[in-house]
């Protein structure tokens, strides 16, 4: 066997090890937050349980995460389901949209610019790493370009991250403040009561994968952004709206999902050292706070003066990451199509402008 295969089995091992050690941390938190009822319980169990456990044994932290190699198929299947909440009459909705998608652009824009020059004027940020620290969405597209564009790259994932977790905690809360415990207990019914991957006939099995590897391909080949979650949610999207297939929720994989996005984010956070970042925590924390401020002044003004719900039209603008959102919504019931469309606009925007700004402000 020569090295390289060696080095390949080891680093399998290695993946495969922290995985268990992560969604057993993950299962037993969310056992527990759902006997106390609390709203998406693996999802907020996996996020707290991974960071608590890794905040407090610090040896554990190297075994704690989730492998790319892993993480991705996940996002192919959740491509696969948020297209499936997509039909033919979505298409005569998507033109009712285009009000709330304009509006959402323009706060994008909005929020962009104001957390630009909050970070670059007032806090000292050079140009490139305060536009990567405030654009509202493209974690990883972001951390690929601070990489190589700027010298404190671990900024920018810390921004993201923060933005996120505030997203991650607070939409759930706010539905159990909002709604109240009858509307928490309800989604968790229903994620309990989605068919089970054993009640789906090997036809259903093979459409499911056909269409998840089949879009993530068809989409690298074209180049979209993000092809493993666009790819499979466009075809997915396609197929249901002209009636090839029809796909339930499957409990195991929305599970699945929930244990590798919240584990996967609990394991980063528990690896951020408090003591060296915490003033770049304090900032972060506040140009979250004015990016959601301006989405929820946005949100609320269409809630005032049009006739949607306030909570599905926040979940749609509300800027945390795209597979956590989408995965809230298919958690509580709102209208998926609605929230995925409005964030893949508003993800789309950020990936095709990102690359142009970033090398704009170079040259100065």
């Amino acid at each position: 066997m020569s090295i390289v295969q060696t080095d390949a089995i080891s680093n399998l091992i290695y993946d495969i090890c922290k995985l268990s050690l992560t969604f057993s941390i993950a299962l037993a938190t969310g056992w527990g937050f759902l006997a106390l009822n609390i709203p998406a319980p693996f999802l907020m169990g996996s996020l707290f349980g991974v960071w608590i456990f890794g905040s407090i044994f610090r040896s554990s932290r190297q075994y704690l995460g989730v492998a790319r190699w892993f993480h991705v198929p996940v996002i192919f299947g959740l491509g696969v389901l948020i297209g499936s909440n997509f039909r033919a009459d979505m298409l005569t909705q998507i033109s009712q949209w285009a009000g709330t998608v304009l509006i959402m652009v323009i706060t994008t824009v909005l929020v962009s610019c104001i957390g630009y020059i909050f970070l670059n004027k007032f806090r000292g940020y050079e140009p490139r790493l305060a536009f990567l620290c405030c654009i509202p969405g493209g974690q990883a597209e972001a951390l690929a370009l601070a990489r190589d564009a700027v010298d404190q790259d671990y900024v920018v994932a810390l921004f993201h991250l923060v933005r996120v977790v505030f997203v991650f905690v607070s939409m759930p809360l706010l539905l159990a403040v909002l709604e109240g415990d009858f509307a928490v207990e309800a989604s968790n019914i229903a994620l309990q009561e989605m068919p089970s991957i054993f009640d789906l006939d090997n036809q259903k099995i093979a459409a499911f994968f056909a269409t998840a590897f089949g879009g993530f391909l068809l989409a690298r080949w074209c180049r979209v952004p993000m092809p493993h979650l666009l790819g499979p949610m466009g075809l997915s999207s396609l197929f249901h709206v002209i009636g090839w297939v029809e796909l339930p929720r499957v409990h195991e994989f929305v599970l699945l999902a929930q244990l590798a996005i919240g584990g996967g984010v609990g394991a980063r956070l528990a690896r951020v050292p408090f003591t060296e970042v915490i003033e770049h925590l304090k900032i972060a924390s506040i140009n979250t706070l004015m990016i959601l401020a301006a989405y929820l002044s946005a949100a609320s003004t269409i809630t005032f003066y049009g006739n949607g719900e306030f909570l599905t039209t926040w979940m749609a603008f509300v800027p945390g990451g795209l597979y956590e959102v989408t995965l809230l919504a298919l958690l509580f019931g709102f209208d998926v199509a609605f929230v995925a469309f409005h964030h893949t606009v508003r993800v789309v925007m950020i990936f095709m402008s990102m690359p142009l700004i970033v090398n704009s402000l170079d040259r100065k």
